[in-house]
C-alpha cells in the first residue's frame, strides 16, 4: 500500500472536464509514452454510462512538462 501511496504522490493534475475528453486525453498522452491515470471526481456517483460525467487526468510529475508542452503550447507551424 506504501508503494501505491508514493506512486500517488508523485502524480500531477494535468487536466479536468468530460469523460469523453479525458479518455481521448489519456489515449493521447499514452501515444507519446505518457502514462497517464484517469479518475471520476465523484467516484462514489455510480457509472451509468454518461459521458458529460467530470473526470480528471493526472500525469507522472516528472512528464508534466512534456504534457503541457503537447497540448497547451502554441505551435508556430500551425500558422
Amino acid at each position: 500500500m506504501a508503494g501505491a501511496a508514493a506512486a500517488a504522490a508523485s502524480m500531477k493534475l494535468f487536466y479536468t472536464g468530460p469523460l469523453v475528453n479525458t479518455e481521448l486525453l489519456v489515449m493521447m498522452l499514452e501515444k507519446h509514452g505518457i502514462q497517464a491515470v484517469q479518475e471520476f471526481e465523484d467516484p462514489t456517483l455510480p457509472d451509468d454510462g454518461d459521458l458529460n460525467r467530470i473526470a480528471k487526468v493526472s500525469v507522472p510529475e516528472d512528464s508534466f512538462d512534456q504534457a503541457h508542452r503537447l497540448f497547451y503550447t502554441e505551435r508556430e507551424d500551425e500558422l
